[in-house]
């Protein structure tokens, strides 16, 4: 897949950091010193975590090139490095009081052995807080990947471009409860107001249509957004104010590190 674009990304800056916020704000440490963001993208949920921390020395690492590039000239205060997870975090050294993830997990395989091996990065007593998207069943997700296996795209998309590696809500709960006695989870819905149907195939352009444009054309990229897009005004009616309710679930969890 190529590479993220940050530019695109921060166009729904505020909507895409409140998430972080959130889940920052449910860590269940006074204090930290060291932070790991995996998946730090450009940089706003490292800005978001420190923030209640500050003082840590804190460190995200991303497997963009891009977004690395992003959060070194929006947040210089910060470190950052390009790092393949989970195989290159044990390099990263460990023993961190607080390992943070915020919409990255989604993206990577086998969530059963990468929980233990985010925990492994933390000290005993550390925190490990995690918030990962649950779009997969909404009108959106759903519209794109029908789109995807019309005839008339199935040249471009023989097998499904995108996979979602979520687990189950209750796969999750069982996970954390081999790893920890202490762990939480919970979801929030957000309900994000887009002026237009178009703000939002704008928003999936950065992230859940990815898989699917990098393997069109430009001119088949057009075409692949116009089939999307005539479904979305059916699956997503207009307010009275003529703007759109953006339905986004998100499912966050926090565990400790036994240990301590």
């Amino acid at each position: 897949m190529a590479d993220w674009n940050s530019e695109l990304y921060l166009k729904f800056k505020a909507e895409r950091t409140q998430p972080a916020h959130d889940l920052a704000a449910r860590i269940p440490l006074r204090d930290a010193r060291s932070i790991l963001d995996i998946g730090c993208g450009p940089g706003n949920s490292t800005a978001a975590v420190a923030a209640r921390y500050p003082g840590a020395r804190v460190l995200g690492v991303d497997n963009s090139e891009n977004m690395v590039a992003a959060a070194c000239a929006a947040h210089p205060e910060f470190e950052f490095r390009v790092c393949e997870a989970p195989q290159g975090l044990d390099a990263l050294g460990g023993g961190f009081d607080i390992v943070f993830s915020n919409a990255c997990l989604q993206w990577i395989p086998e969530h059963r052995t990468l929980l233990p091996v985010l925990m492994r990065q933390l000290r005993p007593g550390g925190v490990l807080a995690v918030q990962i998207p649950v779009q997969q069943s909404q009108p959106m997700h759903r519209i794109i990947a029908e789109t995807a296996r019309r005839e008339k795209w199935r040249t471009a998309f023989p097998a499904p471009p995108r996979a979602f590696h979520n687990l189950q809500q209750n796969e999750y709960f069982d996970v954390l409860g081999e790893l920890t006695q202490e762990f939480t989870m919970w979801e929030i819905t957000y309900y994000h107001r887009m002026p237009s149907h178009a703000a939002m195939l704008e928003w999936y352009r950065a992230t859940g249509m990815r898989p699917y444009l990098d393997k069109l054309n430009k001119a088949q990229q057009e075409e692949f957004e116009r089939d999307v897009s005539a479904q979305l005004v059916q699956a997503y009616p207009a307010q009275r104010s003529g703007e759109i309710i953006f339905r986004f679930p998100r499912l966050f969890f926090t565990a400790v590190r036994p240990g301590a």
